[in-house]
């Protein structure tokens, strides 16, 4: 079965930086999902964390409707819910309670805005999974959202427990993660003029890079805001990506005893790996698991203003998996122009 793999659409954001409304990116993925048996979408498919869901649901549901016609009745959905779009499954979660494993299914009824999401999707037929899924007997899929409880170093977790909780330790399990959930940006900026929001959404980023060892605080400066200085931040994002986000999501797989030897994820928005990484640095310790991470389908300014593709935070990620073959990192709108995208 020949799989591809898309996450963070972002569909019905505030910021408008989903490319899927403008009709060459739609284009080209309803394209590639032709060349495939199943599509997962790992999360971050619908923006709802910002209060809202009905504007987002209008924004998502043409693209959703466009995939599901293309897919057609005998060829498959995966849906794995990100933290943008928990709200899909965050009730029915609560009632699971401890019963939550590393791969759940979950009921199509489970919430009122999951049976919509799934109706939009029709005739494919739909599975959901949280909060991962095995792909092959060898490759998990996750959004990635718990590797956020594992970005600050262990000894100086202690001083932000208060804040953020307490921290999973081997042996995990899901809803450990689930209760150490931090407070998210997103519900701040939604009540905040755009202006304001747009610069929350860049500080964010860069604030993301800051937490890396070995990353000059000066490099954390008012002028990175700009959009010429897009080249220069990209890096700085894809050496916090290199020297923290993979880590701890090597750190997450192990705490929940997923034995898996490649681990898919989003939520970063950086594609790859990509022909120049360092292979090495896209695994876990002794390494186990290789990681692959399926980019994003957001034009974000700060990252690729005056940037040309390929480029890791390009939009039009996607990872392909097939039968017996290592998942691979593929930017399925390199070809674009910043015009046709935004």
């Amino acid at each position: 079965m020949r799989t591809l793999v898309v996450s963070d659409l972002h569909l019905g954001a505030r910021l408008q930086h989903s490319v899927l409304t403008r009709p060459e990116p739609l284009s080209r993925l309803l394209d590639a999902v032709e060349q495939v048996q199943r599509l997962v979408l790992l999360g971050d498919t619908v923006e709802l964390l910002e209060g809202r869901a009905q504007h987002a649901m209008g924004v998502a549901e043409p693209v959703l409707r466009a995939l599901g016609r293309r897919l057609g009745p005998d060829r498959e959905v995966l849906i794995v819910p990100g933290n943008h779009d928990a709200e899909l499954v965050r009730g029915w979660i609560r009632m699971r309670g401890s019963d939550l494993a590393p791969e759940t299914e979950v009921p199509p009824d489970a919430t009122l805005a999951l049976a919509h999401l799934i109706d939009c999707l029709g005739p494919a037929k739909v599975a959901v999974r949280y909060p991962g899924a095995w792909l092959s007997p060898t490759v998990w899929a996750t959004h990635g959202h718990y590797l956020d409880r594992h970005l600050l170093p262990e000894r100086a977790f202690g001083i932000a427990r208060g804040l953020l909780g307490r921290l999973p330790r081997s042996g995990a399990s899901p809803l450990d993660y689930e209760h150490a959930r931090r407070p998210s940006l997103a519900r701040v900026s939604r009540w905040l003029p755009r202006p304001l929001a747009a610069l929350l959404d860049d500080v964010a980023e860069l604030a993301r890079a800051a937490t890396m060892p070995g990353i000059p605080r000066r490099a954390i400066h008012r002028r990175l805001l700009h959009r010429s200085f897009a080249p220069f931040t990209a890096t700085v994002l894809g050496a916090q990506m290199h020297r923290a986000s993979i880590p701890a999501l090597a750190r997450v797989v192990h705490r929940l005893g997923v034995d898996c030897e490649w681990a898919l994820f989003g939520h970063v928005h950086r594609l790859g790996p990509l022909p120049g990484d360092d292979v090495t640095k896209w695994q876990g310790p002794g390494g186990r698991p290789h990681v692959v991470n399926s980019g994003s389908w957001l034009y974000e300014p700060l990252l690729i203003h005056h940037a040309n593709p390929p480029h890791p935070y390009w939009p039009g990620g996607a990872v392909i998996l097939d039968s017996d073959a290592e998942p691979r990192a593929i930017g399925l709108l390199d070809d674009l122009e910043a015009g046709d995208l935004h």
